[in-house]
Parts: structure tokens; C-alpha cells; sequence
């Protein structure tokens, strides 16, 4: 994919995406009006989790608290048991009490707005970051996750061997009115149609922009 070509790829997700769920940290961002603890809390229990899962202990976890005063004072047994079964629930909970106790010693129990001091944070690494920054604040961060790293190396719009590279490459290439919305399009995109193994290239609308990169074999 050249440069030039971008903007209609981007025009074409717009549309594309419309047709699918909305993936759920967008939704508790959307129905918790931008709260940017909720939306890190929600980030932190999808990883490596499916997002029904993430949504259903989510609500669970907020019917019972939603700041940070509020998670700290729960068990960690208890949190342990309501987001039960997101993945690494044990460690997820425990870091959730470790970035309240933080938020409250340091940052007066308001979630910063940077991504160098979210990254600060126990068990928050750039993605986490890049998503509070963007989903919560509304401010410049390029949220990389596999579907974006693997789409923009298949499209040929970057060529990097890691996520974060990828990040960093997007950061220099990517036009910055496209960095806030670019992972909400590739999420569904990839989870749809730009799968890791063979792809729905027949019913891809990008087809004619895509390199296929690294594509073998494809529907």
C-alpha cells in the first residue's frame, strides 16, 4: 500500500466496520462516559481475552466499584472471583489493586493522561497506554495491538518484526487525523475478514491496496 493510498483504505474501514460489534473497551468508553479509570481497568482484563468475556466481568467488576478508592477497598479474592474467567485473572487482579494504590499515592486517584507515566503503571505497557490516551483523553497515541501490527505489515504500509515497532513506524508514517480511530477500524477488520491465517481476501473491499504480505493462503 503506498502512502497515497491510505486515506481510501481508511474511507473504506469507516464503512466497512459499521457491520460489526463494537469492541468493548469503545463500548464501556462510550456508556461511561470517556471515564478514563474505567477504560484502563477494561483494557487491562482484555488482554488475552475474548471481548464478551472482557464486557461481562467488566460489569461485573463496576457494579461493585469504579474508582480507585472503591476497587482498593475490595478483596482481592473478590475481584479475583468477579472477573473470573478473563485470562491471568489472578495477576489482573492483583495489579488492579497495585494501579489504584499507585493512582491514589501519586496521581491524587486520577489516571494521568501521558503515555510515559500510564507505562508507569504496574501490568500497563504501551498498548494499555496508547488506548486510555486516545479512548480516554481524545489526545494523539497510535494503539497497537496483533490486528494492527499484522494488517499494516500485510497491506506493505510498514515493514517491522514487533508491535511496538510497528507503533513507532505508524508515529512517522501514519497522518495523525487517522492515529485515534486507526485501531477501532482494524480490530473488527482483522477479527472479520484480515484474519492471521488465510484471510477473506475474496471479500476484502482493500484487495486491490493490499500487498498480501506474507499471505500463503486465503479465502
Amino acid at each position: 500500500m503506498r502512502q497515497d493510498q491510505i486515506h481510501e483504505a481508511i474511507r473504506i474501514l469507516k464503512r466497512e466496520v459499521r457491520q460489526w460489534q463494537e469492541p468493548v473497551v469503545g463500548v464501556i468508553a462510550r456508556t461511561s462516559a470517556r471515564d478514563p479509570f474505567r477504560i484502563l481497568i477494561s483494557c487491562l482484563l482484555s488482554l488475552r481475552t475474548k471481548d464478551k468475556t472482557t464486557s461481562e466481568a467488566s460489569a461485573r467488576l463496576f457494579a461493585l466499584a469504579y474508582t480507585p478508592e472503591g476497587l482498593l477497598n475490595l478483596p482481592r479474592r473478590t475481584i479475583e472471583r468477579v472477573i473470573y474467567p478473563v485470562g491471568f485473572y489472578r495477576t489482573k487482579a492483583k495489579a488492579i489493586h497495585a494501579i489504584c494504590r499507585r493512582l491514589l499515592e501519586v496521581y491524587g486517584g486520577t489516571v494521568p493522561d501521558s503515555i510515559d507515566e500510564l507505562i508507569t503503571l504496574p501490568g500497563v505497557g504501551r498498548k494499555t497506554a496508547n488506548l486510555v490516551v486516545t479512548v480516554g483523553y481524545n489526545k494523539p497515541g497510535i494503539c497497537v495491538d496483533i490486528h494492527v501490527h499484522r494488517i499494516s505489515n500485510r497491506w506493505g504500509y510498514v515493514k517491522t518484526g514487533k508491535p511496538e515497532e510497528t507503533e513507532q513506524a505508524l508515529r512517522h508514517k501514519l497522518p495523525k487525523r487517522h492515529w485515534i480511530i486507526f485501531n477501532d477500524l482494524l480490530v473488527p477488520y482483522g477479527q472479520n475478514i484480515c484474519q492471521p491465517v488465510s484471510p477473506f481476501c475474496s471479500r476484502c473491499k482493500l484487495a486491490g491496496l493490499c500487498d498480501r504480505v506474507g499471505v500463503v493462503r486465503s479465502r
